[in-house]
């Protein structure tokens, strides 16, 4: 390894991570480390607990009834799963994209601007400016500049997901979780995704749910294999892939299985 990666800052570390749903143990013992300005894939079959790990890292969790978390999730020096935590603030520093773009019915302006005004902007001026830099950086002004107080619903999927990523960075988050966020795009589109993603790890600690073994080879850094809720193997994605630990890893990626 090089002597500049060992440098980087663990941003996420879960500890003995365990998580219920109601009698139904879905995470079992979960000790992983994220790197600032690294992407991570969780990969595995269906079921596996990769979107309920995912969610505990924001506490998206917490909108289910019954479930229970044991063990410790630390991002900094906080340990989130810690009842005086606000999910709410929470949620700003670790934004959330979803499987399906989930654009509001509003103008493609009034959805980045959304964030920042349920927060207390309302600046039309500082609005402008969060509207223009975030659709940069999702790499989508140029494409909506002209037609920004038109409403988003008219976006082609691709676009759809890539103003979703735009309204998530607006919060201005440090981590941003994906889940599945290409699985419902054409593959001109899902390039232009994964493209972005990849830019966008210079500024954030990027994890992301995938269950295209391509695309956690191409865009991760590194890659956690979850298997009955638990983490079977875990490390640079070139040594997951190539020279996987244990057979089951193996088979998963040759689609043995899944």
């Amino acid at each position: 390894m090089k002597v500049a990666e060992t440098r980087r800052q663990t941003v996420i570390q879960t500890e003995s991570l365990q998580f219920f749903y109601d009698s139904y143990h879905a995470l079992k013992n979960i000790n992983l480390k994220f790197e600032e300005q690294k992407i991570t894939a969780l990969i595995g079959p269906s079921g596996c607990g990769k979107s309920t790990f995912l969610r505990t890292i924001n506490r998206m969790n917490d909108l289910i009834p019954g479930v229970r978390t044991e063990g410790a999730i630390w991002i900094g020096d906080e340990n989130i799963t810690d009842t005086s935590i606000d999910p709410v603030e929470l949620r700003k520093k670790v934004g959330m994209v979803f499987q399906h773009a989930s654009v509001f019915p509003f103008s493609i302006y009034e959805n980045i601007a959304y964030g920042p005004r349920i927060h207390g902007e309302n600046n039309k001026t500082v609005l402008d400016n969060i509207v223009e830099e975030n659709l940069r950086s999702a790499a989508l002004w140029d494409e909506v500049k002209d037609q920004l107080h038109q409403s988003a619903t008219g976006l082609s999927g691709g676009q759809q997901q890539r103003l979703t990523i735009a309204r998530t960075l607006a919060t201005k988050p440090s981590i941003l979780l994906m889940d599945e966020p290409t699985s419902a795009l054409d593959p001109i589109s899902t390039a232009k995704v994964e493209e972005l993603i990849q830019t966008l790890k210079a500024q954030y600690t990027i994890v992301i749910v995938t269950h295209n073994m391509q695309q956690a080879a191409r865009i991760s850094d590194f890659t956690a294999f979850f298997l009955n809720g638990e983490v079977k193997e875990y490390g640079q994605t070139d040594k997951i892939f190539n020279e996987p630990v244990f057979s089951e890893t193996k088979d998963y990626i040759a689609g043995k299985f899944g």
